[in-house]
């Protein structure tokens, strides 16, 4: 198992407010947390990084590999509780302020991931079915366009370019209470499960992400990333964290 991830300002944006962290738990497992700010000046930055910080210190602590699946399922769910607690407790510089970041999490242990997510922020599993090369979204974000095209106003294709396609509907520090979406599956031997912010996912391609995944190693996966985005204009900061099992 390998695990890499990179992040990077793009083209047109002053400050990066994304955070990412990866690493190997045990030579079986392995996690993930990546996170993408929102807010005025430093506000998004610092909420991704409080974010981060505290998911991923609860994770390297409380993780053993006794654990059961619903004990795994336990600690990411209760880690991005206690992120938004600590992020929504900040305190703000004006009544109005907004704070807040995306953030999916995961945890890969003996071929099986585990993961969380609040926002928009995605995880794909990338993997071979048949010989074909395949990509699956197993995150559904938790946005405007997706309710949207879930209720039929808008097609998928008209989705990718809504005036309102970057706002969220549930981000770790909005609300009081946040209840984060869990996902569980099986990986085989060379399947891949990247995580990315939007700075990949909404400027990009899913069969492009696929091609670029396949044809690299999995060490120059991430920067390959990180160039596709940066190449499709840079439009925003571009987070990226890749398991190959």
């Amino acid at each position: 198992m390998e695990i890499y991830f990179k992040t990077d300002i793009g083209l047109e944006r002053t400050e990066n407010q994304d955070n990412v962290w990866g690493e190997m738990l045990s030579p079986n497992a392995c996690a993930a947390v990546l996170c993408d700010g929102m807010g005025g000046e430093s506000r998004g930055g610092l909420a991704s990084r409080l974010a981060v910080d505290i998911v991923s210190k609860r994770i390297k602590e409380s993780f053993r590999e006794s654990f059961s699946p619903n004990a795994i399922r336990n600690l990411l769910i209760t880690s991005v509780i206690a992120a938004n607690s600590v992020v929504r407790g900040c305190p703000k510089e004006s009544e109005n302020e907004v704070m807040g970041t995306t953030c999916v999490a995961a945890i890969v242990f003996n071929k099986t991931a585990y993961i969380v997510n609040v926002g928009d922020s995605r995880a794909y599993q990338l993997f071979t079915d048949d010989e074909d090369e395949c990509i699956r979204q197993i995150t559904k974000d938790h946005s405007h366009v997706r309710e949207l095209v879930d209720k039929g106003v808008i097609t998928e294709e008209e989705a990718k370019n809504h005036p309102k396609r970057s706002k969220i509907t549930r981000a770790i520090g909005a609300e009081d209470d946040i209840t984060p979406d869990y996902f569980e599956l099986d990986m085989k031997k060379d399947d891949m499960l990247l995580l990315c912010s939007d700075g990949l996912s909404a400027y990009g391609d899913d069969l492009d992400i696929l091609d670029i995944c396949f044809d690299n190693k999995p060490k120059d996966c991430c920067g390959a990333l990180v160039e596709y985005a940066n190449n499709n204009g840079g439009h925003d900061n571009v987070s990226v964290a890749l398991v190959s099992v």
